[in-house]
């Protein structure tokens, strides 16, 4: 867990407001007694979880695909090859939805901007560094040119909410 406590206060406060002005449709399956806490979800959250990640092209298609979510700071965080039609999308039109689902267990649904962390040609976030230093410790020092071949994103949400009937059966499975 790397959430500092605002950073946590700040989580509950999306996650609270998320699920309040959600449809009444949505609060009928994940309400106060089948989600969440700010807490509990980066302590279940940990290391690189899938992502289903949703982009759009230019002529307002939906594309999903998926990519290594990392949970950091209350904040999904993901990478892609600056290549990818992915990174182009991100580029273009920054909106994204994403989703990370554990079977009926857990459900963890974003919707939010992406921010390129590591611009190709630009500053990098102020936080790149020590994300830089995660994501290589991760996955390896050589694992890529990480100048030249990876964009990373911090998706910035404005809606979270998470479904999990059973938080003690999260934390007693071994992760698959």
């Amino acid at each position: 867990m790397r959430e500092t406590l605002e950073e946590l206060t700040e989580l509950q406060a999306l996650l609270d407001a998320s699920l309040a002005r959600s449809t009444s449709h949505l609060r009928s399956i994940i309400n106060t007694e089948r989600t969440l806490t700010a807490t509990q979800l980066t302590q279940i959250l940990t290391g690189m979880r899938t992502l289903a990640l949703s982009t759009v092209t230019a002529k307002g298609e939906p594309r999903i695909s998926g990519v290594d979510g990392h949970f950091l700071h209350g904040r999904w965080h993901f990478g892609t090859a600056r290549g990818a039609a992915k990174a182009r999308h991100l580029a273009a039109r920054p909106a994204v939805s994403a989703a990370h689902l554990r079977g009926e267990d857990l459900g963890v649904f974003t919707h939010g901007t992406a921010e390129i962390l590591n611009p190709p040609d630009g500053e990098p976030d102020a936080e790149w560094p020590e994300l830089l230093a995660y994501f290589k410790d991760f996955y390896g020092e050589h694992a890529f040119d990480w100048e030249r071949d990876v964009v990373y994103c911090r998706l910035r949400p404005h809606w979270m909410t998470v479904y999990s009937p059973d938080f003690t059966k999260l934390t007693a499975e071994p992760l698959s």
